[in-house]
């Protein structure tokens, strides 16, 4: 088992920063992938970024290329995302995840699950 725990979110205003953390234990051996999906009210969850647990290679969803940076301190266990330029739309509870099959951005073939924070970005 992999247990996540997010942490980072709150509120800013519109252009303002975030920095995202999970940490990650359990077993990471079994980890193929550790990422990022938010939800906002109403709306179904949706792929924000990813990297390759081992390896470098990160994935982001078009929405958020050029704003957010996703990156991994594996000596912590622990997968980083900063958010620049926050922009209003991006308000929603942000999960991170992990993954022990093959890459995917659909969420329910993700394995593991934090508990999400929540990101508010004010006009």
């Amino acid at each position: 088992q992999v247990q996540l725990v997010e942490s980072g979110g709150g509120l800013v205003q519109a252009g303002g920063s975030l920095r995202l953390s999970c940490a990650a234990s359990g077993s990471i051996f079994s980890v193929n992938a550790v990422g990022w999906f938010r939800q906002a009210l109403g709306k179904e969850r949706e792929f924000v970024s990813a990297i390759r647990w081992r390896g470098t290679t990160t994935y982001y969803a078009d929405s958020v290329k050029g704003r957010f940076t996703i990156s991994r301190d594996n000596a912590k266990n622990t997968v980083y995302l900063q958010m620049n330029n926050l922009k209003p739309e991006d308000t929603a509870v942000y999960y991170c995840a992990a993954e022990r099959g093959l890459y995917t951005t659909t969420s329910r073939f993700w394995d593991y699950w934090g508990q999400g924070t929540q990101v508010t970005v004010s006009s």
